[in-house]
């Protein structure tokens, strides 16, 4: 399932982020020195609260990748499919890694979700998700529908 917007000019979908570059954006972040880490259940879960914030301020998704709602909260399967040889252990940092993909307002937002909702562990976040309506109300197994994450996220921006 893809979200494309047909009136997008050649150029936008060009320049359009995929779910994984937005990962490697996340784990480029992890201060391993630090002994910080992500696992794949928390990135799944910061793919998930990226692309319903960017989806209530901006109308557009920042990938179109769609996010389904499994037994343990949103996951992008592709995404999830790329780490599930890591289990719960955390994931590496990305060997090659682009930062001019994204613009100053993408950075704005994946950073404050970072400082956010980076701060929680990978259960915690899984805690919020059962907690809120676009996973709640979406049969499992099945895509979180941009329309449903939108409306909620927007309740959030208030």
């Amino acid at each position: 399932m893809v979200y494309n917007d047909p009136k997008e000019s050649w150029k936008e979908k060009m320049a359009k982020l995929t779910a994984q570059d937005v990962a490697n954006y996340f784990l480029s972040l992890v201060e391993e020195d630090c002994g910080d880490g992500i696992s794949n259940l928390k990135l799944q879960k910061l793919l998930y609260y990226a692309q319903g914030f960017n989806l209530a301020i901006t109308g557009k998704p920042l990938f179109d990748e769609p996010i389904l709602a499994w037994q343990h909260g949103p996951v992008v399967r592709i995404v999830w499919r790329h780490y599930s040889l890591h289990g719960a252990n955390p994931l590496p940092r990305p060997k090659k890694f682009d930062l001019s993909k994204f613009d100053a307002p993408t950075k704005e937002l994946l950073g404050d979700i970072w400082e956010i909702y980076g701060q929680f562990s990978a259960w915690k976040l899984r805690s919020l998700t059962h907690g809120e309506k676009p996973w709640i109300e979406t049969e499992k197994k099945q895509a979180i529908s941009p329309k449903l994450m939108t409306a909620y996220f927007k309740t959030l921006l208030s």
